[in-house]
């Protein structure tokens, strides 16, 4: 049995990037995860960089809006962000829409001039990310297929 679970974010191009690739890398059999936005950014190459640091390869993804997905029927839907909280729309079904509010590495890193201390903000964030994905099976009971 697995749940169906989106992460939304303004521009799915780090945060839910991170949160897709993270849950997929830890909970592969019970998680069908997704990614999107309220907009579409592209990737954010310094969340390529840190998630691969940790073994994770999102060099594939793609940016996607909502209107994107083939099927936007999910069992939970996760905002990483205020804005896509504040515009998150009705999903169709009986989706579970809960808030987990991550900093915005890109805004973050905007002052550093030093790219450690850039990647920094994104490391912090990609971490913070893992321990709230970690949680999730002890969140969410399998959804009957």
């Amino acid at each position: 049995m697995t749940t169906r679970l989106l992460f939304l974010c303004t521009g799915n191009s780090c945060r839910s990037q991170m949160a897709e690739g993270l849950c997929r890398a830890r909970h592969p059999e019970r998680f069908e995860v997704h990614s999107a936005g309220i907009e579409k950014h592209g990737l954010n190459p310094d969340a390529i960089v840190v998630m691969a640091e940790v073994g994770i390869d999102i060099s594939a993804h793609q940016s996607r809006r909502l209107d994107e997905l083939d099927d936007p029927v999910f069992d939970v839907v996760i905002t990483v962000c205020g804005h896509a909280h504040e515009t998150c729309p009705i999903f169709p079904g009986n989706a579970k829409v809960i808030h987990q509010g991550f900093d915005d590495p890109p805004a973050l890193a905007s002052t550093e001039s030093e790219r450690e201390k850039t990647l920094d903000h994104y490391r912090r964030v990609r971490d913070e990310i893992d321990q709230y994905v970690r949680l999730l099976p002890e969140m969410f009971q399998p959804v009957e297929d």
